[in-house]
């Protein structure tokens, strides 16, 4: 009986040893501890990277990862189609709040999650009304003010002085004091017709909403009822330094006309209101940064630039536990491995990770840098602008007739167009 026995433990060490010597890259089935990842992509323009950073996990791990692509504008009926189906998407896109009360109970929730740990802000997260995470950014624009640095130094500035609106206005008054003599102005135009009124009606305008966020101590999930107008002063600051102190009379810019991306270009200003978008256009041949919405704010030291995105992973609820262990592994291999997240951060322009490769985008870029010293991000409340069309299109007729004449009065028009405006826009789409 004891060789029998001695027989049976030998026949098992050698069955247990030739197990352990078999191939461990080889793609695991569904079935298998490790499970497998299908992500299905907003981004059609990075599918080509995807395919290949899926090919690279699955030759590292031998997870299978399939990455199946929308075509653009298709998303949420692709994804309605694919959730319906016996293998849905382990991973897919929520990227607001209307996809949050939509696919809530789709979503997993990713607090503690070691990829939710490596995000440098909280600022893109999508929560539902209970509190738990839905989705987090993985990719965003932003905007703020460009500098061209090679000019402000000419001018006897450095980018490290400016810290706040005040800051801010001295540098600004003082190249536009002596613009004749540098050659060049400080801010390029501000024109208010359909090409550009956006940088001030969709863009700087959010400084008024964001800080009326922060003062309430909360981020907006839905459009709220009303405004405060608290900031409008802020607001006031910035928008009369970037008009006032550029080479064209303010008055001008209701006709538009005006070339303010190639007035940067040709080196005739050296602030120029816009974003992310603008980098490869205005950054050849010139050393260019982006800064935050400068306003005169108590601690604005500590402000980031202005960003948002549609671009946050969910990971789905209703996978088995195997798939969602192996695609939470992928996202936090995508974001923390130099090769994959290189390869993702020139696909995607930037990724709001602790350790994910530094943007090639300089602007976003400057972004990430501001959120990782800590600065907080301005997040892009202007998405909630009720009635957005005609919202904007009265706040434009008040801001031209204040370029025309700056007076109190004309102010008041402005404030009442960005304040009360709202409130009537409110009621116009709520009732």
């Amino acid at each position: 009986m004891k060789k029998i026995l001695a027989l049976i433990l030998a026949l098992c060490m050698v069955f247990a040893i030739a197990a352990c010597g078999e191939k461990t890259d080889e793609p695991k089935t569904d079935g298998e501890a490790t499970g497998s990842v299908y992500w299905l992509n907003f981004k059609p323009e990075s599918d080509a990277d995807l395919q290949k950073l899926a090919a690279m996990y699955t030759e590292k791990t031998g997870v299978p990862v399939n990455v199946v692509t929308a075509a653009s504008g298709t998303y949420s009926q692709t994804l309605t189609a694919e959730m319906d189906k016996s293998a849905p998407p382990t991973l897919f896109v929520v990227g607001n709040q209307e996809g949050v009360k939509t696919w809530k109970d789709y979503c997993l929730d990713l607090k503690g999650t070691k990829i939710a740990n490596e995000l440098n802000t909280t600022a893109y997260n999508l929560y539902d009304e209970t509190g738990k995470l839905c989705s987090i950014g993985y990719c965003y624009e932003c905007y703020g003010i460009i500098v061209n640095v090679d000019l402000l130094e000419k001018a006897g500035h450095t980018l490290a002085e400016i810290t706040n609106f005040e800051t801010l206005k001295a540098v600004t008054e003082d190249i536009h004091a002596r613009a004749a003599e540098l050659g060049f102005d400080a801010f390029t135009s501000s024109d208010m017709d359909g090409s550009s009124s956006w940088r001030f009606t969709g863009h700087m305008i959010n400084l008024e909403y964001v800080y009326e966020e922060r003062a309430a101590g909360t981020v907006w999930t839905s459009c709220p009822a009303t405004l405060t107008g608290e900031f409008m002063p802020n607001f006031k600051n910035l928008y009369d330094l970037a008009i006032n102190n550029s080479k064209f009379d303010p008055a001008t810019f209701a006709a538009g006309g005006h070339d303010a991306e190639g007035e940067f270009k040709n080196n005739e200003a050296v602030f120029f209101v816009n974003g992310s978008w603008e980098y490869q256009a205005v950054s050849e041949g010139k050393n260019v940064a982006m800064i935050p919405y400068y306003c005169g704010v108590a601690g604005e030291e500590k402000a980031g630039l202005n960003c948002g995105t549609q671009n946050c992973w969910a990971v789905n609820a209703k996978a088995s536990e195997a798939d969602q262990k192996a695609t939470l592994d992928f996202l936090y291999w995508c974001v923390t491995d130099a090769e994959a997240s290189r390869l993702l951060v020139d696909s995607f322009g930037v990724m709001p990770y602790t350790h994910a490769a530094e943007s090639t985008n300089g602007f976003l870029a400057n972004a990430n840098e501001y959120s990782n010293n800590g600065c907080y991000v301005m997040d892009w409340a202007t998405n909630y602008q009720p009635n957005v069309d005609e919202y904007r299109a009265t706040f434009v007729s008040a801001l031209n007739a204040y370029n025309a004449d700056q007076s109190a009065a004309n102010w008041d028009q402005v404030v009442k167009a960005a304040i009360d405006g709202w409130a009537y826009q409110y009621t116009q789409v709520n009732g």
